[in-house]
């Protein structure tokens, strides 16, 4: 079905942004402070990304994010940045 093809293309980062390109063409760009390993990783570190059907995964940093996820504004919810 056309636009239902929601899997990862690439994926890219800018100082403060995560960006996914989907298959349908779609491109979802998410503030990394959302998910605090990825902000605290080098370039290097978020260049090892391993794409899948219905997400993100970087191994070396333990860290999965599901498109469904990025596409319903999830954020991170193992750890909360700045807990009081």
């Amino acid at each position: 079905m056309p636009g239902m093809n929601t899997s990862p293309k690439s994926v890219w980062f800018d100082d403060d942004n995560m960006s996914v390109a989907l298959a349908d063409g779609r491109v979802l760009s998410v503030p990394l402070t959302w998910f605090p390993r990825l902000l605290d990783a080098n370039p290097e570190q978020r260049a090892r990304v391993e794409l899948s059907r219905s997400g993100l995964h970087w191994d070396a940093l333990d860290e999965d994010i599901s498109v469904a996820g990025l596409r319903a504004g999830k954020a991170d919810m193992t750890r909360q940045v700045n807990a009081a």
